[in-house]
């Protein structure tokens, strides 16, 4: 993506100069910023405290895989993201992860945001599956099976997640 140019004036002479996408520190201070491929400023342009929540913790059992959504919990001392599943009650979502990682490789769970994925329903509510790590429009109705809604789809690629923090277990 090519930045966006401008024109500026300095000792008498205007000169071409172009928006930064991302911040090297204060030696940027006072420069233009553009938006990223998806939008968006660069979140290391943003205030101190203005960022996604995250947690970084040890890949589980399997690994993951993008857009997987995750549990997190100790493995003795060790904080562990694993698959979120409906089929038991301890595994209820609590975050995601935007890219595959290997079991035992550190990952960035993200708390809050939006998920991303593909061919979401704008407006629907998706909550989680029996099928580890995912999500779908159909909530769980089997016996012992946890309804816990991760969000709303905002768009065909994205569900702001917003998970129940107190899913119901079916009898």
């Amino acid at each position: 993506m090519v930045n966006q140019k401008f024109l500026t004036k300095g000792s008498g002479v205007l000169a071409e100069a172009q928006a930064i996408a991302t911040s090297s520190g204060a030696g940027d201070a006072g420069k233009i910023p553009c938006l990223d491929e998806n939008g968006k400023i660069a979140e290391n342009m943003m205030p101190t405290g203005v960022s996604a929540e995250t947690q970084v913790a040890k890949a589980g059992t399997g690994g993951l895989a993008a857009n997987d959504v995750v549990y997190l919990h100790l493995v003795t001392t060790t904080l562990t993201a694993d698959k979120a599943d409906a089929t038991d009650a301890t595994k209820r979502a609590q975050g995601y992860v935007k890219d595959a990682v290997s079991e035992g490789d550190d990952a960035t769970v993200f708390l809050d945001g939006e998920l991303p994925g593909s061919g979401f329903t704008p407006g629907a509510k998706y909550y989680l599956t029996t099928t580890p790590g995912t999500v779908s429009t159909t909530p769980p109705s089997g016996s012992g099976n946890m309804v816990q809604c991760v969000g709303e789809a905002v768009s065909s690629t994205a569900i702001k997640f917003d998970p129940d923090k107190m899913p119901i277990v079916l009898v």
